[in-house]
């Protein structure tokens, strides 16, 4: 077969999707052969550790150009030990991210031949509103947990900031995270989502495989390192559903964009302790982290949270987690 008859066999036109959402149906009218989703996935990450990694390695260089060894904190680079601004360090660690972005912005049409906005909720406008809307809620309900577990404890919480360090750290989390946040949201639960359902035909195989890869992603995190594999992988895996049950419900991953960022934000500037993987000077330090005490607050904190989308935004058809995806059998994935 040669390269143009396989092209052709890839991309058959406006394929019978039936009784399907615009989410899930817009991978399969799109070029989906298994190499272009490799492709799409790998990019982001050396475009980032290659050209993202730029900035914090000059830095990491200067510092150790006399010999002297990096100072780490959970195998990442201790900014504080070298006399580096913490709010630059920052900028510096959520630099990569922004080019990851842009890169899965660039690289759908001409990998896939369908639009940016087709990974976002399959083609329609961006709903602004969901996503703002989101991380409101989640802001709430997060400052509603911080505010019971400093009154519970508050042996166990310092005050850590109260200069006008901490209103520039807000300004660069608001400005900075969303293109973390967002960058993930697009990788995990557009873009791969959106492939898995078009190898499995199904949505519960999207969801739980890209939880559980959302979950690996986070394996370096200095909080796994300082607290285990198999105490912390189950909260990023279980953050990777929340987020996965939002997009499928809601047909777009707007509000999981939201709460991802809402809630990484809210972590930058209200709340860090020693082990975080962001370094910040936060309002708040905290001593010791519990964390399978902070799995049940977080699991407690989602269903609050998927319960306040499902009464605002009416969903009814939780076959929206498990359906079958039914296409044409003539499209060539």
């Amino acid at each position: 077969m040669t390269t143009e008859t396989m092209e052709n066999n890839e991309t058959t036109s406006a394929p019978a999707v039936r009784d399907e959402s615009p989410f899930m149906a817009a991978p399969f009218r799109g070029k989906n052969a298994f190499w272009r989703y490799f492709i799409g996935a790998i990019a982001p990450f050396l475009v980032s550790n290659i050209i993202g990694a730029i900035p914090i390695g000059i830095v990491i260089i200067s510092h150790t150009l006399d010999g002297s060894p990096l100072p780490q904190k959970g195998g990442m680079p201790d900014f504080e030990l070298m006399g580096i601004d913490l709010n630059l360090g920052l900028a510096l660690m959520l630099f990569p991210f922004i080019l990851s972005f842009f890169t899965m912005v660039w690289i759908i049409r001409p990998l896939h031949n369908r639009s940016f906005g087709t990974v976002i909720n399959g083609g329609r406008k961006v709903r602004w509103g969901r996503m703002m809307f989101s991380a409101f809620v989640w802001i709430a309900i997060s400052a509603v947990w911080l505010l019971y577990s400093v009154r519970n404890d508050p042996g166990n919480f310092t005050i850590n900031n109260t200069t006008g360090t901490l209103l520039i750290l807000a300004a660069l989390s608001v400005f900075l995270i969303p293109f973390q946040a967002g960058f993930e949201e697009v990788l995990f639960r557009g873009y791969l989502m959106q492939g898995f359902a078009v190898l499995s035909r199904n949505r519960w195989v999207p969801i739980v495989a890209t939880s559980v890869l959302f979950g690996l992603m986070h394996s370096l995190n200095p909080e796994v390192q300082k607290y285990g594999f198999l105490t912390m992988i189950p909260q990023y895996v279980f953050f990777g559903l929340v987020f996965a049950v939002l997009t499928m419900l809601d047909d777009g991953i707007e509000l999981a964009i939201g709460a991802h960022a809402a809630n990484n934000i809210f972590l930058s500037v209200f709340l860090t302790h020693k082990d975080s993987a962001l370094q910040t000077p936060a309002l708040y330090e905290q001593k010791e982290i519990f964390p399978w005490q902070e799995f049940a607050g977080l699991v407690m904190m989602s269903v609050v949270f998927v319960a306040i989308m499902a009464i605002v935004y009416r969903w009814r058809d939780i076959s929206r987690l498990y359906a079958r995806v039914t296409v044409s059998d003539t499209v060539d994935v």
